[in-house]
């Protein structure tokens, strides 16, 4: 479908014509744009001087830069939730470069359409993150357009995930951060990507930036589907204490408290935030569901070139689940729809993060980013899916555990030539080292009866990449890059007391076109190559030859303004996945996955009705086939088909706010034959609250009307107690039923 080798030679031409078209820079001038009843950073403000329509965009320490600035010129600034603002450059000069912007409602009117700003796309979550109130982790991943989640291990277990017409089981196919850190865990005693969020306070995300598609030089391992980047908050606006309660014994607290007073906030901020969180749930057995968080982050203005930001977190989650179940046990009584096969399953999982970032400014606008980060992470899982199939005595209960440590350098080097060309480079270096990695069968959690697997794993990966982007006219931005990753693997088998390595390597390239014809229009056209990695043990066992997954893909999309008060984004995508080989952790054992081909279409819309109404809808379809088996025969399984989430939202300037939201996923295929289906689901969900300065109080409620559906469903064989043979059908965890839940906030 493209012709790669000429994405590979595009940054290799590129580079020399940009260096005949560069200019000797007249002044370069650059500032601050903050929030002025917080004094924060404002990040992704968009800044513009007239004449010429020079564009900046703020980082995330609210800083901008312009190269070739004229003391003439005026400025305008715009940003999601804040008044827009127009001042002259004596005016901008005469407050130390500073830019101070107004809060308000979040107004549609306020966002700009540029052709030069390649996260255009971030409108939208930036949108829906002022909009709606994030009661719980699970909406925190809902933030993206088109990604729906699904629980069904008691929720201490990572949501299984559903994009882009994947299945995407914990995270294989897609890529997820936290202030730069990675999310998803390599070979994992569960499952290869494993991305578990549950440590992330919601209460204390300051942003949300998504991308669809391998096509971002940046991104390396697992960004086939996309990737998520989550960014905490570098300050508090203000002292937060939050306590929630709500039905099935569930009470959840959070505090986010300042650590330095007003006078000693001056160019440094640090606070400490806490959650803890209990529920029993709405199964038959008590979930006895425990979570405890605590995060800490310091930002200091080292001086006017250089800024630093430590974080630390860590986090404990113990809980009991009654796993799926077979729709037949149902339909014959043997258990309730929220009913167990196995009460005895469940889990414990802890996660601590330490976190290092230094940006310097270099001369002329340029930047270097460094990070240094380290996790040490703890996993035990107890899951019984096929009851007894294997073993008629001591049943299927299997135990998946393991500790690790992770440690990893992320660098990035940025340089801008006369606001036309800009060279963005970086290496990035990550180190996987498991102790105990293991697969064993089990009763009642505390009897082994079976070691499967047991060994040690080390993986490293080490990538480099460039992306180089020239703004041809107001109207064209052509950007291109390149990716390489080398993989090492090495696994100790204690079982067999022997030691296997593999290493492999892959290229990725990247393009991406940007045309906007006129201030309401925005067209863009990507394409590029990604990848996967694969488990270890698979690594291993192939020579290196499986390690590595590619995917090549192609979005051609508009974003669209037709009104001040109305954003649309729409995209035709193409995905092609290569043939490999899955570990799958459950059994220890390696299957065959051929490739497959994914063709599809997202839809946004971003509707503001009048100042105090909005509505949002995402709509996506996508049609999947596996590549080389027979028609009726290749279906992906659980790959979703179409999938819907929106609402409608009510604000006003008295402090009331309300929302009432739906999520819905068609029915689709549970087997490649698409005999079996998994059944789709609407489920309506509501919100009421009320904001004063001092205070919030307010209720939710999930499943408003009280819809009976499966959260999470797979085809399965089993047999249960006493049945002569198996049977394979679907088995389920069953959807939160009416939920009530009730908050009050303090503010100080």
């Amino acid at each position: 479908m493209f012709d790669l080798v000429k994405i590979v030679l595009f940054p290799v031409l590129l580079f020399p014509f940009k260096l005949l078209c560069q200019q000797r820079l007249a002044m370069d001038e650059a500032g601050v744009v903050i929030s002025f009843a917080a004094n924060v950073p404002v990040e992704g403000a968009t800044v513009i001087i007239h004449p010429g329509s020079k564009v900046a965009v703020t980082d995330e320490f609210g800083k901008f830069f312009f190269k070739n600035a004229l003391t003439s010129d005026s400025i305008f600034i715009s940003a999601i939730g804040f008044e827009p603002k127009a001042i002259s450059y004596e005016e901008f000069e005469g407050n130390h470069n500073i830019i101070s912007l107004n809060q308000r409602h979040v107004e549609l009117s306020s966002i700009t359409i540029l052709a030069n700003r390649k996260d255009q796309l971030n409108h939208i979550s930036k949108i829906d993150i002022q909009m709606r109130n994030l009661t719980n982790s699970q909406e925190i991943l809902r933030l993206v357009p088109g990604l729906f989640i699904g629980q069904h291990a008691g929720g201490g277990k990572a949501e299984q995930l559903f994009l882009r017409g994947f299945d995407l089981d914990h995270g294989t196919d897609i890529n997820i951060s936290v202030d730069g850190i990675p999310i998803n865990m390599v070979s994992h005693a569960h499952g290869q990507g494993y991305a578990d969020l549950h440590f992330l306070i919601p209460e204390s995300i300051e942003d949300v930036n998504f991308r669809k598609g391998p096509y971002y030089a940046e991104k390396g391992n697992l960004t086939t589907a996309g990737y998520v980047e989550y960014k905490t908050k570098n300050s508090l606006p203000t002292n937060l204490i939050k306590i929630e309660a709500g039905q099935f014994s569930s009470y959840r607290t959070v505090a986010m408290i300042n650590l330095l007073n007003k006078q000693s906030k001056q160019n440094q901020s640090a606070f400490i935030s806490s959650e803890y969180m209990y529920t029993n749930g709405y199964f038959q057995n008590p979930q006895h569901f425990n979570r405890i968080n605590l995060f800490g982050k310091y930002y200091k203005k080292i001086n006017e070139k250089n800024d630093v930001v430590f974080s630390a977190s860590t986090f404990y989650s113990r809980w009991n689940a009654s796993g799926q179940i077979p729709e037949r046990a149902v339909k014959s009584g043997v258990t309730g729809f929220f009913g167990s096969i196995d009460p005895n399953e469940g889990g414990k999982t802890r996660r601590t993060n330490l976190n290092l970032q230094l940006q310097t400014i270099l001369k002329h606008g340029d930047s270097f980013k460094n990070q240094l980060y380290y996790t040490k992470y703890n996993f035990q899982l107890y899951s019984d899916f096929t009851f007894f199939l294997i073993d008629s005595l001591n049943g299927d209960q299997i135990r998946q555990k393991e500790s690790r440590d992770l440690f990893g350098y992320n660098g990035i080097f940025l340089h801008k030539n006369n606001g036309k060309f800009s060279t963005e480079a970086g290496v990035s270096l990550r180190y996987d080292k498991t102790k105990n990695s293991e697969l064993s069968r089990s009763k009642n959690k505390n009897v082994v009866t079976d070691s499967i697997q047991f060994g040690d794993i080390r993986e490293l990966n080490v990538g480099i990449w460039i992306n180089e982007t020239i703004d041809i006219n107001k109207k064209w931005t052509l950007s291109s890059g390149l990716r390489y990753d080398h993989f090492n693997n090495t696994y100790f088998d204690k079982l067999e007391h022997i030691s296997k390595m593999a290493t492999a390597g892959m290229v990725s390239p990247k393009i991406n076109f940007y045309y906007q014809p006129g201030n309401k229009t925005k067209l863009y056209l990507t394409a590029g190559k990604g990848f996967h990695s694969n488990d270890t043990r698979i690594a291993v066992e192939t020579d290196g030859r499986k390690i590595l997954t590619a995917a090549y893909g192609s979005d051609i999309g508009v974003i669209l303004k037709p009104t001040k008060n109305i954003l649309l984004q729409s995209a035709l995508w193409y995905l092609k996945l290569d043939q490999e080989f899955v570990y799958v952790g459950d059994e220890g054992v390696v299957k065959p996955s051929g490739s497959s081909k994914r063709l599809g279409l997202d839809f946004s819309l971003r509707y503001q009705l009048v100042k105090w109404l909005y509505v949002d809808f995402d709509g996506n379809y996508s049609h999947g086939r596996s590549a080389g088996k027979g028609r009726g025969q290749n279906y992906l399984p659980l790959a979703p088909v179409f999938t819907s989430i929106g609402g409608i939202t009510y604000r006003n300037d008295r402090g009331w706010n309300a929302s009432l939201r739906y999520r819905y996923m068609g029915s689709r295929p549970a087997d490649e034959s698409n005999i079996i289906r998994a059944t789709g689901y609407f489920v309506t969900d509501a919100l009421v609250n009320f904001t004063q300065q001092k205070f919030e109080a307010g209720i939710s409620i999930q499943n408003l009307f009280y819809v009976q559906w499966k959260e999470t469903q797979f085809e399965t064989t089993s047999r249960l107690r006493g049945e002569a043979l198996p049977v394979t059908e679907i088995h389920f965890t069953p959807g939160t039923p009416f939920f009530f839940k009730t908050h009050i906030s303090i503010f100080f």
